[in-house]
């Protein structure tokens, strides 16, 4: 893979997630994908989907790429996180770390500065 598609398909990624459009949001996955974020792990295609389907239910924060390196099948992205919780706007750093695999994403580290959980 170059990096303009490895680019393309993070930034389809977060497309997906910014827009709440589960089918594209999965369909960026490998079937045996695994996605990690604080204590949660999702590994293939049911996990992912029972992941996501629940996070589209929540009040899911909107991500802004602001810095993305690539390196062949691999990405690195700095981005901003936004979300309300009981009307007061959160901001947060988030890291992304993508591998993926025939232009899907095999695996996905996410790191937040700071929490996401809704009290």
């Amino acid at each position: 893979m170059n990096a303009t598609e490895t680019e393309s398909v993070v930034r389809e990624h977060v497309r997906a997630l910014n827009d709440r459009d589960l089918p594209a949001l999965l369909a960026g996955f490998t079937d045996d994908a695994v996605w990690i974020t604080g204590s949660s792990v999702a590994r293939g295609r049911t996990e992912l989907t029972e992941f996501f389907t629940g996070a589209l239910e929540r009040p899911l924060p909107t991500w802004t790429v602001e810095t993305l390196l690539v390196d062949g099948d691999r990405a690195a992205c700095q981005l901003v996180e936004r979300f309300l919780v009981n009307g007061h706007r959160r901001t947060h750093a988030v890291a992304g770390f993508y591998r993926l695999r025939d232009g899907l994403i095999a695996s996905a580290r996410i790191y937040r500065e700071g929490s996401a959980d809704v009290e």
